[in-house]
């Protein structure tokens, strides 16, 4: 397992371990230079888009990953960027509204159990 797929496993577990809701992975680095993956999720409330913010944070520094900046505004998106690989955290109307997955259809939706296949 490469570098950036183990960091997107990483945040995918973190965020699964909150209950995020609809968790996708995105393969990126075919179509753009700016990260390998997005991993795109959203919490039901913004005390959950917190949660999953802060347990991405503690599981991706306990990992030995370095964030490089972090965006938006709690509790309705924030954007977590460890250069590899861009975490969004929404809550559902923000997702609904600026729709990543369309943008990034090109991208190649991946499957967490094959990251650790590799």
């Amino acid at each position: 397992m490469n570098h950036a797929d183990m960091m997107a496993l990483t945040a995918y577990r973190a965020l699964d371990e909150k209950k995020g809701r609809d968790i996708r992975i995105i393969k990126i680095s075919d179509i753009s230079v700016i990260a390998d993956y997005f991993v795109i999720v959203d919490g039901g409330s913004s005390s959950q888009v917190n949660a999953l913010v802060d347990n991405v944070e503690e599981k991706m520094h306990l990992a030995g990953y370095a964030m490089k900046q972090r965006e938006g505004r709690d509790g309705t998106w924030v954007l977590l960027d460890y250069g590899d690989v861009i975490i969004h955290v929404f809550d559902s109307e923000n997702r609904s509204f600026y729709n990543l997955e369309r943008i990034w259809s090109d991208g190649q939706e991946i499957d967490p159990e094959s990251l650790q296949a590799n």
